[in-house]
């Protein structure tokens, strides 16, 4: 934040102007007894006193270069070149606002545009929006446009039950009060083509959409023919189909536009931004080009100046709510620029061949994990066909593993049981690019320790 320095005369020409005669008379409409409350604050400090105090507090977190982490579950840390964050902490992007004029925005629309371009074909789609604020908004924001689809005739929305808990809840969310049925979240299987043929066979004239997440909740992917063969399922029954996909993996996997997928969404935040506090992340969202007018948040499209130039404006706008208001596609009139700058920019540093080697070294990374951890007593590896992540089932309470784990400086997985009932005593484990072989053995030797304490 920036520094203002107003002296007593440029405050006291301020006041004169609006014809008020102290600071206090600002807050004259608010009753005496709420107007300046006594603050029970410590003392003032220093700057340097304060930067101490703060970074004690900062040092008592579990996080930093020197800690190893095999927590994911939907946030993964991910190495970041150096050049996405010089790129957008540049001041014309970092504090741009919308572009709604476009002969003052062509930087900052021509990188929304990069990015739209870049997710489309990361995707296997026809077109990409500017972005929604996190993977679950964007699951959601799938729904909606697959009941637009079905012009609010189909009521019926096809949940998978490796589809991440959070985009489940957020779906909820989004549609309560619009009298829609949720099935299919109670086919978990170890197998997830046991779950896509379960899903497969509740396609009726009532489903709107079917929602499968792959690389799923769990780790596992499903293979490129069960997802084909639930594509055409829900398109038999007039269905969408929509798929949550990681863009790491899909460096490395058949994109699911080409599997006959309808709308993917998911969470950006493995592209350029680091795990944070659980924001802010990326919500892409990419579709065929048939939905185009149905789907949500901003697009930005090219054209040509007055002088034939190429450039770059907000296209089809009348989708959205700060124009069409109740009859807009959707509420949500805002994006991620700025962490959708971050995720082009980290894209296009790795090039396609980057993206595939990170998406390999963390597939590598996740099996040789375990391969190890399956040969410890009493452990046993749930997830099969996984990514990057993977179910372990523990013989003691995950808890107390993490805990184990803690006081060696090591972050431990995701217990699942809050989730997962059925998964009780399972942890779930995520091993990405940055993860050495000596912290992958240093995490079962840890693990050995725990389950004998």
């Amino acid at each position: 934040m920036s520094y203002i320095p107003n002296t007593d005369a440029d405050r006291a020409h301020l006041l004169a102007v609006i014809g008020l005669g102290t600071v206090e008379e600002l807050f004259r409409d608010v009753p005496g007894r709420f107007r300046f409350p006594r603050l029970d604050l410590p003392a003032p400090l220093s700057e340097l006193e304060l930067m101490r105090e703060l970074s004690a507090r900062a040092g008592r977190n579990a996080a930093g270069p020197g800690t190893v982490s095999f927590l994911g579950a939907g946030s993964y840390r991910h190495f970041v070149p150096a050049v996405v964050d010089a790129i957008v902490s540049r001041s014309e992007f970092a504090t741009a606002y919308t572009p709604y004029q476009p002969e003052i925005s062509q930087g900052t629309l021509e990188a929304i545009f990069e990015y739209q371009t870049m997710i489309a074909r990361l995707t296997g789609m026809d077109a990409a929006n500017a972005s929604h604020y996190d993977g679950a908004t964007a699951a959601a924001e799938a729904v909606l446009l697959a009941l637009t689809a079905g012009r609010g005739a189909r009521k019926a929305v096809l949940l998978a039950p490796g589809l991440h808990p959070q985009y489940r809840e957020v779906v909820r969310t989004y549609t309560q009060g619009m009298g829609l049925s949720f099935a299919g979240e109670d086919l978990l299987a170890e197998d997830i083509g046991a779950e896509a043929a379960g899903l497969a066979k509740l396609c009726g004239p009532s489903t709107a959409c079917v929602v499968v997440q792959s690389p799923d909740f769990l780790g596992r992917v499903l293979p490129p023919a069960g997802m084909r063969a639930l594509a055409e399922a829900a398109h038999a029954a007039g269905a969408l189909l929509v798929v949550a996909a990681n863009p790491v993996a899909l460096g490395l996997l058949e994109p699911p536009g080409a599997c006959g997928a309808d709308v993917v969404a998911g969470e950006g935040q493995p592209l350029g931004s680091p795990t944070g506090f659980g924001g802010p992340y990326l919500g892409f969202f990419a579709f065929k080009r048939d939905h185009i007018r149905r789907s949500s948040g901003r697009i930005i499209g090219e054209t040509t100046d007055r002088d034939g130039r190429r450039a770059w404006v907000l296209t089809l706008s009348t989708r959205e709510q700060h124009i069409r208001r109740e009859k807009a596609t959707s509420n949500i009139c805002s994006n991620e620029s700025l962490v959708a700058l971050a995720a082009a920019v980290h894209l296009a540093a790795l090039g396609p061949r980057g993206l595939r080697r990170v998406a390999e070294l963390c597939w590598h990374n996740a099996h040789y994990a375990a391969r190890r951890i399956a040969e410890l007593p009493g452990f046993a590896v749930w997830s099969r066909g996984f990514f990057h992540e993977f179910a372990v089932r523990c013989p003691v309470p995950p808890g107390s593993i993490n805990e184990h784990l803690r006081q060696r400086g090591i972050i431990g997985g995701y217990d699942l049981g809050a989730a997962y009932p059925s998964l009780k005593n399972h942890l779930l484990l995520c091993c990405t690019e940055v993860a050495t072989r000596g912290d992958i053995d240093g995490l079962v030797a840890a693990l050995r320790e725990a389950s004998h304490a």
